[in-house]
């Protein structure tokens, strides 16, 4: 009775580990393969338990995940043929799992390659295309764009989708760089300089206006000043000459009187001869004889 159960025991526990070998388990971010004798049989698994033949057929998974392969920087020629070093990413995942298995033996790095081996072909061909400005900043969008399309029609001989392809950076060599940097440096002195002799030549024009302005304002003004003066000393002898004619006795008067007081005023000593006319009002009231 006892052997029967350990018989028993012994043919379940063959069993179990028969089943074990018998069951496995897709799931949904898997892609899995079923190999009879080395030779795929089928592929299109949904995700769940399965069954297989123990030791006959075997199964093999893959990540159906979206991946992200980081390239390494590379340098690339322009149509100008100048340098400039580009990193770059790439998402990608597998499609065709059969076609994936067959091109690169299912190998994940040797998929990387590839991939990486296209994406920097296809972009040595498309900044060959560019000027320097075009790839920096005019048409990177685009370059991704073409890149990804060409690159997604490559790797579906290899049973993968790309998802993307994304320009991280675009930089110039270390010894480009410098050059480029001297160059704006120059450009932007060269620029400076010419607003400093645009500005040169306004204040030049400016200050030459007010200037001219100046002379015409002062020679304007003098002509005026003159031409009052002319009026004014013209009045005054207008004056002076209807006065004489109405008592050129007083006038006569008030003229050696003004006389004197320009002449004694100062303190100065003059010769003067006693009888000359000049002291005519200080022999008589009258100025006569």
């Amino acid at each position: 009775m006892s052997s029967n159960k350990t018989l028993g025991l012994l043919a379940l526990v063959v069993a179990l580990f028969v089943g074990s070998f018998s069951m496995f388990i897709v799931y949904e971010w898997e892609r899995a393969l079923l190999f009879q004798l080395g030779e795929i049989v089928k592929s299109d698994f949904e995700p769940g338990l399965h069954f297989k033949v123990p030791f006959i057929n075997n199964v093999r998974k893959f990540d159906a995940r979206i991946l992200t392969l980081d390239i390494e920087p590379e340098r690339f020629l322009t149509a100008e043929k100048k340098n400039v070093i580009v990193d770059s990413f790439i998402k990608w995942r597998i499609g065709d799992v059969t076609k994936f298995y067959t091109a690169v033996g299912g190998d994940e790095a040797q998929a990387r390659l590839r991939l990486d081996q296209i994406i920097k072909d296809g972009m040595r061909g498309e900044f060959s295309k560019r000027t320097l400005n075009e790839v920096v900043s005019g048409e990177r969008a685009q370059i991704m764009n073409v890149l990804t399309g060409n690159a997604s029609q490559q790797a579906k001989e290899l049973g993968i989708d790309v998802v993307d392809v994304r320009i991280k950076r675009i930089d110039l060599p270390p010894d480009v760089n410098t050059a480029v940097y001297r160059r704006m440096e120059a450009e932007r002195a060269r620029v400076a300089k010419d607003f400093r002799s645009r500005g040169f030549e306004a204040s030049e024009r400016i200050r030459a206006d007010a200037d001219r302005q100046r002379q015409v304002m002062l020679a304007e003004a003098y002509r005026d000043a003159e031409r009052l003066r002319g009026e004014g000393d013209a009045r005054a002898a207008e004056i002076y000459a209807s006065a004489y004619t109405r008592n050129p006795e007083f006038f006569a008067l008030y003229r050696s009187l003004d006389a004197y007081r320009n002449a004694f005023g100062n303190g100065d000593l003059l010769v003067i001869e006693p009888d000359s006319e000049f002291f005519d009002y200080f022999k008589s009231g009258t100025g006569a004889d």
